[in-house]
Parts: C-alpha cells; sequence; structure tokens
C-alpha cells in the first residue's frame, strides 16, 4: 500500500518511523511518503494562508499549494487515489472503515490547518481523486496530522503482514462491534487481586464464554449505542440473557433499554 501526506510540518509525522508502522515501511510492506505543503508555494514568505472572504476570524489555506501538491502527487501512482481529508465536517472513522481502507492500493491525506482549506480545492481534488472528508470524533484539533497518524497506524496494521500475529486482530475491540474483554498475565495473583479462576482451568470453551460475556458487560456499561447497534440475530442465548442483566431487551427485531418500572413509594 501506498499513503502520502500532505503537511506544513512534516516533522510532525517522524512517528510514522517507529513501531510497527515504522518496520513495515522499512520492510516495503507500506510506501508512506510525506510531502511539505510549502514546497509547493511561490513567494519568499512561501505563504500557505490567507484572509477569509466574508469575514470572521482565522485564515484559510490557499488553493494554489494544494493544488500543485495534489496534482504533482495524483500523478505518480497506477491507480485513481483515494484522499482523504480529516475535517470536523466529515464521516466519522470506524473500524469498519480503517478495515475497508487497507484494501486500498493508493491513500492520500491532506493535513489542513487553520479555519481549513480552500472549498474549490475539493472540486478540484475530485478531478483526480475520491475525495473523502472524515473525522476521528466531535471535537476540534489544531490540525490534521494527529488525526493522519491515528488513521494511518489503524488502517497500516490491517493490512497483511504488519501485524506479526494475525490472529491478534480478530478479537480486537469494534472487530465485532463490541468492546475488548479484560485481559490479564502473571502473576495469577497480584497486591491481593486475582486473575478471574475460569482462565486458569484451561477449558477454552467456558474461556471463550466468560470472555464474551465480559466483552457484553463491558460495552453495555461505557458504550451502550454499540450494544443498541447489534444484530439481535448474531445473538445467542447466553449473549441475551446477560444483556437483559445489563438492561437491555429484544423488540420488534432491535436491542432497546428496558423499560425502568415505577417508583416505590
Amino acid at each position: 500500500m501506498r499513503i502520502d501526506v500532505v503537511s506544513i510540518f512534516p516533522e510532525y509525522l517522524q512517528a510514522l518511523d517507529i513501531s510497527l508502522i515504522g518496520k513495515a515501511r522499512r520492510e516495503g510492506l507500506l510506501d508512506v511518503r510525506v510531502h511539505d505543503l510549502r514546497e509547493h508555494t511561490h513567494d519568499r514568505h512561501r505563504t500557505v494562508d490567507d484572509t477569509p472572504y466574508g469575514g470572521g476570524a482565522g485564515m484559510v489555506m490557499k488553493p494554489e499549494p494544494w493544488a500543485a501538491a495534489l496534482g504533482s502527487i495524483a500523478g505518480t501512482g497506477d491507480h485513481r487515489p483515494l484522499l482523504l481529508v480529516p475535517s470536523p465536517a466529515g464521516d466519522v472513522f470506524t473500524q469498519a472503515m480503517a478495515a475497508e481502507l487497507s484494501t486500498r492500493e493508493h491513500l492520500v491525506f491532506a493535513c489542513g490547518r487553520y479555519e481549513g482549506i480552500d472549498e474549490r480545492v475539493y472540486d478540484f481534488a475530485a478531478e483526480h481523486y475520491e475525495v473523502r472528508p472524515v473525522s476521528l470524533g466531535d471535537y476540534v484539533l489544531n490540525g490534521g496530522e494527529v488525526a493522519v497518524l491515528a488513521m494511518v497506524e489503524a488502517i497500516g496494521r490491517l493490512v497483511p503482514g504488519v501485524v506479526g500475529n494475525p490472529e491478534s486482530l480478530i478479537e480486537e475491540s469494534h472487530s465485532d462491534g463490541l468492546l475488548e474483554y479484560p485481559v490479564y498475565t502473571k502473576p495469577a495473583s497480584w497486591g491481593g487481586r486475582e486473575v478471574p479462576e475460569v482462565l486458569l482451568n484451561g477449558n477454552h470453551g467456558k474461556i471463550a464464554r466468560a470472555r464474551r460475556l465480559w466483552q457484553l458487560e463491558r460495552t453495555a456499561q461505557r458504550r451502550p449505542d454499540l450494544i443498541r447497534a447489534l444484530d439481535p440475530a448474531t445473538l445467542n442465548r447466553h449473549d441475551r440473557d446477560a444483556l437483559w442483566h445489563a438492561g437491555f431487551m429484544i423488540e420488534d427485531g432491535r436491542i432497546v433499554d428496558k423499560p425502568v418500572g415505577p417508583t416505590e413509594e
């Protein structure tokens, strides 16, 4: 997979040289290229922003450098690239999206700054790219670099060969719509706290059932929205019992909150 990142702070992306992503780059599994947007300016101040038309606070990134940078990248690959623009106005980035993007041949990330990129850049880019604004969540960052680091890691680790043990990807949070179950290691007793007995008995069927129960309990407590989004057809009797005790029920083919009974006087 080839990944291009355009930023006015290319040094911000140096974290992509370490850990599993850095190793994948060195082994040729990921071809990650970071570009300095200022290299595509033509004035001595290397200007990339200007005041917004219509007034308002802040500055807007100019279209000319972005057009030059994106145009130069688009013409170097064999496939029509997908341009991902971190933006609070984009689709929310999810594990399912990461899995889909990990199958692409060529991803390009545009790291905006200030009040954002001139809207005409998106129209220009659509001539050369599939364009998709993407959001990490309902909050605002100073720029797109942090979001790109998160997305490249989430996507890159799903590329075959990047993670040494691919089975570790199967039981992660969000891989099945639930949060991951709690994990433990040696020693079995630490600080007066014990590893759950079921994990020590070697009965893999009971272990799998306990972990599934812990997943449902943890998700119900921390992310009830994920519980409500589950397909009831995928739940067995044990799952349904666990959700009932966690405060959920199945009604008209959907998972809903159990009604709260009347308060006793």
